[in-house]
């Protein structure tokens, strides 16, 4: 614990600033005490804190008045508020006010020093937009701004967060982004894509199971304990699966199938989807209640449509980041490549613009991308797809075998002459170096 820490108390109750102050004072924190809204805003005025815990009932306001007064005064200073058990959406509201985070009564003292931890981890984190957040969040159109400002305004709260956003515009890189950015950037950040889970298998695999045995699996949410957990295309968890996340969402307790006890588990869920989960909700497709719980905040993430003006910087960005990545010459885009490229609908977004310009920058002679090199609608050979049963499930990996076998296969007739090997396959020397260093040839 660093030197000097000192938190304020707020509560209209003696025996509860008494007893917060001595759990966190057991951990080196200097605490000091305000039994009102007006004292508290005092005291903030004199002395800087480096975390504030505040009751929701107090005498002349709420805890939710002075989380609005301290997000607009002391933006760098966690604040988190007591309420009472169970009273689901006083907790959620003051999240979505900017709390830190919430914590019940009856007061848990362990949980208190373990928020009071996290809030001093916090902050020490720079107000930035994370590095990688940087190619969904880069340009100066006003949507891109706001949700960069709600970017930095969630990472330093611990409220679950629901990003929408279309197929492509980088909402898990945004995930990344603000768990990178939290109190949370040393522990696990882990990814589920709930499309891809079997759903007889997906209670077991995101809980844990027992086997006959006794021995206990853990689940996707033990493994994130302490983290940060991501649930991609949540809108594809099965009814029997919504009912357990609701459940550790609202206890923080999760028990394996057929295990005989619970564990306590403390994670942050960020969610992700790029269909209306309301809509689903409306047809029973999926909990309200839960929907409830997932969805603190939301993010929106704007397609490449609505923000034209900001292609020209994301275009400049990943090209600078391919040379920086690969170790190869910066390189420009011409005007005429730029123009035809701002034309196109990309319906992909970001993950269409990033093949696109990834293509281009690999297949390019010289050192400025020509609209020949952007190639926008791959052409059909002449007599038609072959089938490839391999690349069922796994298209990537069977092109990358493809590719590595054809360059090995070059570069063994070549006697590993790299100038020579790329005139055999008909590509430049500079889109040969590349695919090595991308599929790790030496």
């Amino acid at each position: 614990m660093i030197a000097d820490v000192r938190a304020l108390i707020v509560d209209d109750e003696k025996d509860i600033r008494a007893l917060v102050s001595m759990a966190l004072e057991r951990i080196d924190i200097c605490c000091e005490q305000a039994a009102d809204v007006a004292e508290a805003k005092q005291m903030l005025e004199t002395q800087a804190y480096h975390f504030c815990i505040t009751d929701m009932k107090l005498p002349d306001g709420d805890g939710l008045q002075l989380i609005q007064h301290c997000n607009r005064r002391y933006p760098d200073m966690p604040i988190a508020m007591i309420t009472a058990f169970g009273n689901l959406e006083i907790g959620v509201n003051a999240l979505k006010s900017g709390a830190f985070d919430v914590v019940a009564k009856p007061l848990d003292i362990q949980q208190l020093r373990s928020i009071a931890t996290a809030a001093l981890r916090l902050s020490k984190v720079e107000g930035k937009v994370p590095e990688q957040c940087m190619h969904q969040l880069v340009g100066e159109s006003e949507v891109i701004q706001t949700l960069r400002a709600n970017v930095r305004k969630v990472s330093r709260t611990q409220a679950p967060v629901m990003i929408y956003g279309e197929t492509g515009t980088g909402k898990e890189c945004i995930a990344r982004g603000i768990h990178a950015a939290s109190s949370r950037a040393d522990a696990p950040f882990l990814v589920v894509d709930c499309q891809a889970l079997e759903p007889q298998d997906a209670p077991a695999k995101l809980f844990g199971y027992t086997q006959s045995d006794g021995q206990v699996h853990d689940g996707y949410v033990h493994q994130a304990n302490g983290g940060t957990l991501f649930l991609n295309n949540v809108e594809y968890l099965t009814p029997e699966t919504q009912a357990g996340l609701l459940q550790l969402l609202t206890d923080r307790k999760v028990r394996a199938i057929d295990a005989r006890d619970e564990k306590d588990l403390d994670i942050r869920f960020i969610s992700a989807t790029s269909t209306n989960l309301q809509h689903r909700c409306d047809r029973g497709e999926f909990r309200s209640d839960l929907l409830f719980r997932l969805k603190v905040v939301q993010l929106d993430v704007p397609p490449l449509r609505s923000r034209p003006e900001d292609i020209s910087a994301l275009t400049e960005q990943l090209i600078q980041s391919y040379a920086q990545q690969w170790d190869m010459p910066v390189v420009s885009i011409s005007a005429n490549a730029l123009d035809n490229l701002l034309q196109q609908s990309l319906p992909g977004n970001i993950r269409e613009l990033d093949a696109i310009l990834q293509r281009a920058f690999t297949l390019m002679e010289g050192e400025e991308i020509q609209l020949t090199d952007l190639n926008f609608e791959p052409q059909a050979p002449e007599h038609g797809y072959h089938s490839h049963s391999e690349a069922m499930g796994d298209l990537e990996g069977y092109l990358e075998k493809l590719e590595r076998e054809a360059i090995e296969e070059a570069l063994l007739a070549t006697r590993w002459n790299k100038t020579a090997a790329a005139e055999k396959l008909g590509i430049s020397f500079r889109a040969l170096r590349y695919r090595c260093k991308k599929l790790e040839i030496d």
